[in-house]
C-alpha cells in the first residue's frame, strides 16, 4: 500500500499549473528584467525595444532562448519600468499557423499598453507599486450582496457633481458624489463592464461608431487607458494603473466591492484575416480553437474562441485573474460567455474542466466572487444551472419568467381575456430557482436579473414592444427579437397619463420582484431612475448620451429611486428574504427560509391554483431559520392580473399581526406602517405587490 508521502500517491498536477508556465511575462529584478513567453510551435522569438517617445523607432532587438515546456526566455537590463517593447515571432508554415516575423506583437502578460493607432500597440513594463494604506477588501457576505452593473464611463460622464476633468474616468467613479449615490441606494458591489484594454472593430469605425461596451479585448492584464484622466494618460501606463487602483481603494474604503466583467472567451483578433496583434502571431494553433485545416471554431460569435484545452491558454486566464484579484484587489469576476472557458479538447462543455476547477480551487482566488454567464453560441452552449459548486450564474430563466409574468402575460391577457399560464413558475423563481440549482449550491448560486447592459432598460421593457436599433447601422437586424416586453398601449413616448402610470407600476413590480427574491440581485445602473435608450436593445456601439447615465430627473424618477432604496433597506432588515440555503421538509437547515404558500383567501395553495391562468394571486410566507441574525418572517402578496382583487391574510400559528412595509401600488414609498390582523382583508390594485412583516 502506498504511503501518503509516496510520489506515486500524489495527484498529478494539471498541465495548466505546471511550473514550466510560472512567471510568464516580465519579472523585474536588480539587474533589469526577465521576459518569459510561451509558444509551443515557434521557431524563433525576439524582444524588440523602442524609443521612449517614438513608437516606431527600434533601439534594440534581442533573441529569446527556448528553456523547455514551450517557454522562451531572455534576461536583460533593457527591461525596466517605462520601457516600450514588442515581440517578433517566427515559425513553420503549416495549417493553423500564422507566423510573420514582420509583425510586432503585444506580449500577452503586459501590464501596460500604448497605442499608435488601430493594430499598432506596444507593451510597456510597469512596476505597479501602490500604497493601499491598509485598506482591505470589504468581503460582503453573499446573502447581503447586491450587484450594480454599470459602464465605467457611462456612470459619471454626465454627473453634475463630479468635476468635468473626472467625467467618465476611473477617478470619477471613485469621486465622493458617485460613492454617495451607491451607498445611499444600498447596493454593495459595483460590476463594471470590461475594463481590460480593448479596441473598436473596423466596421464600427467605418460607420462612425465605437465598441462602447468593450467586449473586444486586446490584452488581459492592462487597464483600458481611455478610461483614465487626461493627466494619467499623458503620464503613461504606470499612472493609468495607479488611477485604477486608487478608484478601487476609495470604493473599498466606502465598503463597496468592485467586480469586473472579464472577456476571456475571445479576443479582438477576430477571425482569420482580422488583426494579428498578439496571440495569433505568437501561437495561433495553441491559443485559438481550430479545425485540422486551420479554420476557426467560433463558439462566441466574435470570430475566434480562446482554446482553454491548451494548458498555456488556460494558464494565461488563471494568471490574469490572480493578478487582478491580488495586485489590483478586485473582489469578483463575471465571466463573459463562460461556457467557452469550460470546453474541452473536443470542444464540449464540462463543469469539471481543469480551468474551471483551477479557478475554484486556487487559494489566490479564494476570496473573490465567481460569476458565470452560463452560455455561448456553440453546440451545447446553454448551461444555466450546470456549473460546479462555488460558482454563481446569471439566471436567464429567472429573467424570462419575471418578464413574462409582469409584461408579456399581461399583454396576452388583454387580448385573450386570460393569461397564458398560472403563477407557479413565477413563484419558483421568486423562491430561489430550486428547479435550476442543486440543494448543495442553494439559492445564492442564482444571480437574479431582469435587465442587464445587453437588452432593454427597465423603462424600455414597459414602453416598447419591439426593438428600435436602426442607429446601430445594421438595418435593425441586430439585437434580440424576443424581449418579453410590453408597451402598455403605445409604442415609446406618450402623453397618455393612464399608460404612463401603468408603466411606472410595472417597473415597480419588476424591481420589487428582483429585490425581494431569494438569490443575489443584480440591478442595472440607471434602472433606479427609469433610464431609457429609446428602444435600442443592443446599444453596444453608442458612446453618447444615449448610453451615458443622465443625472437630471423628473419627480417620478426620484420616486422610483426612493422605491429601490426602500426595497434594499427592507432586504437588509429581513433575513427571510435572503436565505443562503434551500429548506428541506422536516429538517432544520440554518440560514434557510421555510416557505409557505397561500391563495387570496388565506388558504394553502392547491395544485390547481398553482397552474390555473385564472388564479394569478398568491401570498408567499418566508420564515428565516436563525443562525447569525434574529428570527424573521415576511409575507409577500403577488397579484398578476389587471383586475383589482381582495386578499385575506392567512391565520398562521404564532402570527398575531402583519405590518405593511411596501407596496408597488404607491407612486412614492410611504413611511406609514399600517397593521393588520390575521383574517383581515387587504385590497390590491391590478398587477401589484404588497410586502408585510409578520409578528
Amino acid at each position: 500500500m502506498l504511503s501518503p508521502e509516496s510520489p506515486s500517491a500524489v495527484a498529478p498536477v494539471p498541465g495548466l499549473l505546471s511550473p514550466d508556465l510560472d512567471d510568464l511575462g516580465v519579472t523585474l529584478g536588480h539587474d533589469g528584467g526577465t521576459l518569459r513567453v510561451w509558444s509551443g510551435t515557434a521557431g524563433a522569438v525576439d524582444l524588440v525595444i523602442f524609443d521612449g517617445t517614438d513608437l516606431d523607432w527600434i533601439t534594440d532587438e534581442l533573441p529569446l532562448a527556448p528553456v523547455g515546456g514551450g517557454v522562451w526566455s531572455v534576461t536583460t537590463p533593457l527591461l525596466h519600468p517605462g520601457v516600450r517593447y514588442a515581440l517578433r515571432v517566427d515559425g513553420p508554415h503549416a495549417p493553423g499557423n500564422t507566423f510573420n516575423r514582420g509583425t510586432l506583437l503585444v506580449e500577452p502578460y503586459a501590464k501596460g499598453l500604448v497605442s499608435g493607432g488601430y493594430e499598432d500597440w506596444r507593451s510597456v513594463v510597469v512596476d505597479g507599486s501602490f500604497d493601499w494604506g491598509g485598506v482591505r477588501k470589504p468581503n460582503i457576505p453573499l446573502d447581503r450582496t447586491v450587484i450594480y452593473e454599470g459602464h465605467l464611463k457611462g456612470l459619471t460622464k454626465r454627473h453634475p457633481d463630479v468635476p468635468p476633468k473626472l467625467h467618465g474616468t476611473y477617478a470619477g467613479l471613485g469621486h465622493p458624489a458617485m460613492i454617495e449615490h451607491l451607498k445611499t441606494l444600498g447596493v454593495t458591489s459595483v460590476e463594471l463592464l470590461p475594463i481590460h484594454a480593448f479596441a473598436t472593430e473596423p466596421r464600427l469605425l467605418q460607420h462612425g461608431l465605437a465598441n462602447y461596451w468593450g467586449y473586444n479585448t486586446v490584452n488581459f492584464f492592462s487597464p483600458h487607458a481611455a478610461y483614465a484622466t487626461e493627466d494619467a494618460r499623458r503620464e503613461g501606463p504606470e499612472a493609468v494603473l495607479r488611477e485604477f487602483k486608487g478608484m478601487v481603494r476609495l470604493l473599498h474604503e466606502a465598503g463597496l466591492e468592485v467586480i469586473l466583467d472579464v472577456v476571456y472567451n475571445h479576443t479582438s483578433e477576430e477571425g482569420i484575416g482580422g488583426p494579428r496583434t498578439s496571440l495569433r502571431g505568437i501561437d495561433n494553433r495553441g491559443y485559438y480553437r481550430q479545425q485540422d485545416d486551420g479554420a476557426y471554431i467560433d463558439v462566441t460569435g466574435c470570430g475566434n474562441s480562446v482554446n482553454t484545452a491548451t494548458d498555456a491558454a488556460a494558464r494565461l486566464i488563471l494568471d490574469s485573474l490572480r493578478y487582478w484579484a491580488n495586485e489590483v484587489q478586485i473582489d469578483g469576476f463575471r465571466f463573459d460567455l463562460a461556457t467557452t472557458l469550460g470546453r474541452d479538447g473536443a470542444h464540449a462543455f464540462t463543469p469539471d474542466h481543469p480551468l474551471l476547477k483551477a479557478i475554484m480551487d486556487d487559494p489566490a482566488l479564494a476570496d473573490v466572487k465567481k460569476i458565470a454567464e452560463p452560455w455561448d453560441v456553440g453546440m451545447g452552449g446553454w448551461q444555466t444551472g450546470n456549473f460546479g459548486d462555488g460558482w454563481h450564474e446569471w439566471n436567464d430563466r429567472y429573467r424570462d419568467r419575471v418578464r413574462n409574468f409582469w409584461l408579456s402575460d399581461v399583454d396576452y391577457a388583454r387580448r385573450a381575456s386570460s393569461a397564458p399560464v398560472g403563477i407557479g413558475g413565477f413563484a419558483t423563481r421568486l423562491a430561489g430557482s430550486s428547479n435550476t440549482f442543486t440543494a448543495e449550491r442553494g439559492p445564492l448560486a442564482s444571480i437574479n436579473f431582469v435587465t442587464a447592459h445587453d437588452g432593454f432598460t427597465m423603462r424600455d421593457l414597459v414602453s416598447y414592444d419591439v426593438k428600435h436599433n436602426l442607429g446601430n447601422g445594421e438595418q435593425n437586424r441586430d439585437g434580440a427579437d424576443t424581449n418579453r416586453s410590453f408597451n402598455h398601449g403605445a409604442e415609446g413616448p406618450t402623453a397618455d397619463e393612464g399608460i404612463l402610470a401603468t408603466r411606472r407600476k410595472a417597473i415597480r413590480n419588476l424591481l420589487g420582484t428582483l429585490l425581494l427574491s431569494a438569490g443575489i440581485p443584480m440591478l442595472t445602473a440607471g434602472d433606479e431612475f427609469g433610464r431609457t435608450q429609446r428602444g435600442n436593445n443592443n446599444a453596444y456601439c453608442h458612446d453618447s448620451p444615449l448610453t451615458w447615465l443622465s443625472w437630471q430627473h423628473a419627480p417620478w424618477q426620484l420616486e422610483l429611486r426612493d422605491h429601490v432604496q426602500r426595497l434594499l433597506e427592507l432586504r437588509r432588515e429581513n433575513p427571510a428574504l435572503r436565505p443562503s440555503h434551500f429548506a428541506r421538509l422536516g429538517e432544520h437547515i440554518p440560514s434557510a427560509s421555510v416557505m409557505e404558500w397561500y391563495d387570496e383567501h388565506g388558504q394553502t395553495m392547491s395544485g390547481d391554483r398553482w397552474n390555473n391562468p385564472e388564479h394569478r394571486t398568491l401570498q408567499y410566507v418566508a420564515v428565516s431559520t436563525p443562525e447569525l441574525e434574529e428570527p424573521n418572517r415576511i409575507l409577500l402578496m403577488v397579484h398578476g392580473n389587471e383586475r383589482p382583487t381582495s386578499v385575506t391574510l392567512p391565520e398562521i400559528d404564532g402570527v398575531t399581526r402583519y405590518v405593511s412595509l411596501w407596496s408597488s401600488a404607491d407612486e412614492a414609498p410611504t413611511d406609514e406602517r399600517l397593521e393588520y390582523a390575521p383574517g383581515d382583508v387587504v385590497p390590491l390594485v391590478g398587477t401589484s405587490m404588497h410586502l408585510f412583516r409578520a409578528h
